[in-house]
């Protein structure tokens, strides 16, 4: 299974057929095993993955981390809140942390304003949250493993003194 599933990870466009070939599998085999992981959650979702300095819809996203401290429920902990801020569907991503804030955010707006505005408006005036702090992202060199920026230097050394 974790052999099919790195497999996935690193190309979700592989046939059943070049999977099995590569992990001397039957295809029936393969098939079964990719059921399994999806009707388990296992594999949640396949997706491309956008380069958002070539994508013109990408590229005038503006992008945000937040960074929140919140006041846990008691017999919720965080788990309550974060249920309601990962409904809004500005939120891209929403993680846990340890250090100084609790919960981190990834948000998509069209403009600064409309960051602004969802921050100011929706994140701060939940129940639980103390205090939120807002970073925007500029560019993005790697995400996911994934290289966005190409790099054409040439990178050899020169030989003379």
């Amino acid at each position: 299974m974790e052999e099919i599933l790195e497999l996935l990870r690193q190309n979700a466009r592989l046939s059943v057929e070049d999977i099995a070939a590569m992990t001397k599998k039957t295809s029936d085999e393969v098939r079964s095993i990719i059921r399994k992981l999806e009707d388990d959650g296992v594999i949640l979702k396949y997706a491309a993955i956008i380069n958002p300095e070539k994508s013109k819809a990408s590229k005038d996203k503006v992008v945000a981390e937040i960074q929140i401290q919140v006041s846990p429920q008691r017999e919720h902990g965080f788990d309550a809140i974060a249920d309601r801020i990962y409904r809004f569907p500005q939120v891209k991503s929403l993680y846990l942390m340890s250090g100084g804030y609790d919960l981190k955010v990834l948000i998509e707006g069209d403009n600064l304003k409309e960051v602004a505005l969802f921050v100011s408006e929706k994140l701060s005036t939940l129940d639980g949250v103390r205090s939120t702090k807002t970073n925007f992202v500029l560019k993005t060199y790697k995400e996911n493993d994934i290289v966005y920026v190409e790099d054409e230097r040439d990178r050899r050394e020169s030989l003379q003194s």
